[in-house]
């Protein structure tokens, strides 16, 4: 779970995982193009390496389509936050 929190506490890595929300199954090059309107002045080299991170604890997912990889978002590990420690009210629907 660290390692969620640790991906987490970057901005440049919270704001590929805002766009995946936005719509899921982006390759690399849309999410630099994404983030670069958005005023992200990382590079591509760097967008890739916040995708390692996000994907080595679970949170983005990547397929192989062809030439391209796509990234997908997964929310499974924040769900896990979410059990530990659930939402005021969300207690009594359990």
């Amino acid at each position: 779970m660290t390692d969620v929190y640790r991906a987490l506490a970057d901005p440049t890595r919270r704001g590929i995982l805002d766009l995946l929300v936005e719509r899921d199954g982006m390759t690399l090059f849309e999410i630099c193009g994404r983030l670069a309107t958005a005023g992200t002045g990382s590079s591509r080299q760097a967008i890739s390496q916040h995708l390692a991170v996000l994907e080595e604890c679970g949170l983005v997912r990547s397929a192989r389509v062809g030439r391209t990889k796509v990234h997908h978002l997964r929310t499974e590990p924040l769900r896990e936050i979410t059990r530990r420690w659930p939402i005021d009210g969300e207690e009594d629907r359990r």
